[in-house]
């Protein structure tokens, strides 16, 4: 169940809710609603301070129990560093240390009073937006495959103390963390269940139920049509038929729509290159593209932007079988051009070029991808930031600014002609991967052999879309930074 986000003054001292926020800074610095706890309860924040119980820092957080004057059961204290305006980054960690700490307790409605902090260059509905945000990510839980404790109480509501100005950041907020929580449980969901077929009855019931979104499903037989070589040689070793899903919406009359591509591998298991080093477990994540665009989809759709988007998911299964695609075959994409296959499990980026050149019939004003393509992004940049490549320097700082804007943070990788001559082969136009250096960089260049003469980028997302080990996630990444993407260009 989706968090209720309202807005509007609420006095930390008689505030009638299960559980209220507060921050303090080091040094016994109080925020404005700390101070007005500390004076009704006969200086007990103040004392904690004293007595060493409480510090400030970042990261920290204090639960209190049924604090002398306040009407409120609990109070959260989250520490906040050192006394004056907070950087963003600051902020948005107090955010997710508050979100964490309510999400752990037996409470169905809160109170956060954290908008009252000063943040550098931000105004109160970034503040909103981004407290709310954090809230709803950290309240996540998966339950699709798990028995539920029917008895367990969960936040369903938080109240915001804002004025109203901040109220477009409350109405993004309810629509971005609807989108990051599709886009989650998609990716969570086992293979068994979210196949290609899964995922076009997921974008089918979504379509059936907005005004102004329609769809279309590609069959096998229909990319056969088209040529589609390259996505249906990946799809070839799995039982589960391919599907090419195509989501629209019309927020713009006839204007030419931005267009958002996302990898659907729901499972790879590297194809006759079978991933043998481990990890194999995790590969239900490889559609962590599609479920990136789609749950931004969904947040542009809520949010009735004025634009028109398209949103396009190449669904498949990389499996290995007698039928499977092999090492050196050499293959025909949709735009023609061959493809010496050197590695089967490099598909994404044979799923994609298929997709990306079928996407240009929309003419789209630009095209983002989106795909968990390669560990060397990973090795590159870790769980922090997205790789994101593009020739076009406009594009690319748009998405860095929406990443910087949303703390969904990019980083920009070189896609220079240099790297291109790693892709050469004998027998076809081109190899579907280079050498061993620079491998998140050559799949690049290999997408931008397909999107000749668009305005197009590439967002790695490799590193970012899930947290590994046994009980990690999936982040819902990049759904913040598509999603400011289309805030900004549609006004």
């Amino acid at each position: 169940m989706a968090i209720q986000f309202s807005l509007g003054y609420n006095d930390p001292v008689t505030t009638d809710t299960q559980c209220l926020i507060v921050g303090v800074f080091e040094q016994g610095t109080l925020s404005p609603a700390a101070k007005q706890i500390d004076q009704a309860s006969s200086g007990l924040i103040s004392g904690l301070f004293e007595s060493g119980d409480l510090d400030g820092k970042p990261d920290s957080h204090l639960l209190l129990h049924s604090l002398q004057g306040i009407q409120a059961p609990r109070v959260i204290v989250i520490g906040l560093g050192k006394p004056g305006p907070l950087k963003p980054v600051a902020f948005h960690r107090a955010c997710l240390t508050a979100g964490k700490a309510l999400a752990g307790l037996p409470v169905r409605n809160a109170s956060s009073h954290l908008a009252e902090i000063d943040v550098q260059g931000k105004d109160s509905a970034w503040k909103v937006r981004t407290l709310a945000l954090a809230a709803a990510h950290q309240a996540y839980r998966y339950t699709a495959t798990v028995k539920a404790d029917d008895s367990k109480v969960h936040l369903e509501s938080l109240s915001i103390s804002a004025d109203s100005e901040a109220e477009p950041g409350r109405v993004q907020a309810s629509a971005i963390a609807s989108g990051e929580a599709v886009a989650r449980e998609l990716a969570d969901l086992p293979p068994n269940l979210c196949n290609p077929q899964y995922l076009a009855e997921r974008a089918q019931s979504f379509a059936d139920s907005h005004d102004g979104v329609s769809l279309e499903v590609l069959e096998r037989t229909d990319m056969e049509k088209l040529g589609m070589g390259a996505l249906l040689a990946v799809a070839q070793g799995s039982a589960a038929p391919p599907k090419l899903i195509v989501l629209q919406w019309q927020g713009a009359g006839k204007a030419k729509p931005y267009a958002l591509v996302g990898k659907g591998v729901t499972f790879d298991a590297g194809g006759l290159n079978l991933k043998i080093h481990g990890g194999i477990e995790e590969m239900k994540y490889d559609m962590g593209g599609a479920a990136g665009v789609f749950g931004t989809f969904i947040a542009a759709v809520e949010m009735r932007l004025a634009l028109n988007l398209v949103c396009v998911v190449p669904a498949v299964e990389n499996m290995p079988d007698g039928g499977a695609y092999r090492p050196s075959d050499v293959i025909t994409s949709m735009s023609g051009k061959t493809i010496e296959v050197l590695n089967t499990d490099a598909e994404g980026r044979l799923v994609l070029c298929d997709a990306l050149t079928y996407t240009q019939r929309f003419e789209p004003q630009a095209i983002v991808d989106v795909a968990t393509l390669t560990g060397a992004c990973v090795t590159a940049l870790g769980k922090h930031a997205t790789g994101l490549m593009s020739k076009h320097d406009d594009l690319a700082e748009e998405l860095l600014d929406a990443g910087e804007a949303t703390l969904d943070r990019a980083w920009r990788l070189p896609l220079w002609d240099d790297y291109q001559k790693q892709l050469e082969s004998g027998f076809a136009d081109f190899a579907n991967v280079g050498s061993r250096e620079a491998g998140a960089i050559t799949a690049g260049c290999f997408l931008s052999r397909f999107t000749e003469n668009q305005r197009w980028a590439h967002l790695d997302i490799a590193g970012t879309a899930w947290a590994s080990g046994r009980k990690g996630q999936a982040s819902g990444r990049p759904v913040q930074l598509l999603s400011q993407w289309l805030l900004t260009r549609s006004g």
